[in-house]
């Protein structure tokens, strides 16, 4: 499936919550989702669907996809990754989903919203280890180190950053704001994702 380009505060209003994917304009009552909390499209407004089974995992499937920004190839990697390693599937999916580096990005303060820590990344802002990395999708490990990189903390992007800097950041993340710094510190929890999500009813999705 093609990466979705359109207005982003639909798929907010498809999943009937906020997925905070437009940055600061979310927590503001210019939220279409707090003005008009239906579905889009003409028969949004008046359409009283029941899901099935099918349907209720499907939505909690879109709803992690778009919250975090993956496509659908990506997130059945991820689940297979999960699925691999100890403990609950659905916590670990949500966990590897966390540690991607733009996540890592946005959670540390470094980026407004997810899609602009991911176009940050791209871009080549930003050193883990030391070493340049520009892949969004590079998942972290306890002890990684990111950093924006040196010429682009002059620009007024970051300087603004500093200066504005919300001191939100999750208890599995250290940051050094003034250098523009950020460490993981443990793994997150599953109490770290604040995202109300059912994340059992996605592991039933794939398991058929």
């Amino acid at each position: 499936m093609a990466r979705y380009t359109g207005p982003v505060c639909r798929l907010c209003r498809r999943e009937g919550q906020k997925l905070y994917l437009k940055g600061d304009k979310c927590y503001t009552d210019k939220c279409p989702v707090s003005k008009r909390n239906y579905a889009p499209g003409q028969h949004g407004k008046g359409r009283r669907v029941k899901l099935s089974n099918y349907g209720v995992q499907l939505r909690e499937k879109q709803k992690v996809r778009r919250y975090y920004g993956v496509s659908e190839k990506q997130m059945l990697k991820y689940y297979h990754m999960a699925d691999k390693m100890e403990g609950i599937t659905g916590e670990n999916l949500l966990k590897t989903l966390e540690l991607r580096l733009d996540n890592v990005a946005y959670r540390l303060g470094f980026a407004s919203s997810r899609a602009e820590a991911r176009q940050l990344v791209n871009h080549g802002h930003f050193t883990v280890n030391g070493r340049k990395s520009d892949v969004a999708s590079h998942l972290m490990s306890v002890g990684d180190v990111i950093e924006v990189k040196q010429k682009s903390k002059s620009s007024e992007k970051f300087k603004e950053l500093v200066e504005n800097h919300q001191g939100n950041v999750k208890p599995w993340l250290q940051v050094d704001v003034e250098n523009l710094q950020g460490k993981v510190v443990s793994e997150p929890s599953r109490e770290d994702i604040e995202l109300p999500i059912e994340e059992h009813l996605i592991v039933e999705r794939y398991s058929k």
